[in-house]
């Protein structure tokens, strides 16, 4: 499998690390949309989130944690950010490793489908 994440969590392409513990991996975005970009994403691969299932969903709850300690940590917490996740081509998705964008810092813009 050649999956750009896995090579960052491996460290064979270099990342700017702001979190890591045994479950997940975060780190800056190289192409942020908002002054805070960050990227969480979980240390075992799953395509997306059609890949969760009972056995593996402790690391999605896990994922929200570190992002809302994130946010404390970045200083976003109070005025707020999003976190995100696309599934499948059609929402966006070009990294086909389960991962969450933490994005704050400035007001953003509401899209809804």
């Amino acid at each position: 499998m050649d999956c750009l994440f896995c090579s960052i969590i491996k460290g064979d392409i270099p990342s700017t690390k702001v979190y890591e513990d045994e479950t997940v991996y975060a780190f800056k975005d190289i192409n942020p949309m908002a002054p805070v970009h960050v990227l969480i994403i979980p240390k075992v691969h799953l395509s997306s989130i059609n890949d969760v299932t009972p056995e593996n969903s402790a690391v999605i709850a896990h994922i929200y944690e570190v992002a809302a300690k994130l946010a404390k940590e970045l200083g976003i917490c109070e005025s707020g950010y999003r976190v995100v996740s696309n599934c499948g081509k059609d929402a966006g998705q070009t990294v086909f490793h389960l991962h969450f964008h933490l994005l704050g810092g400035k007001a953003l813009k509401v899209e809804m489908c």
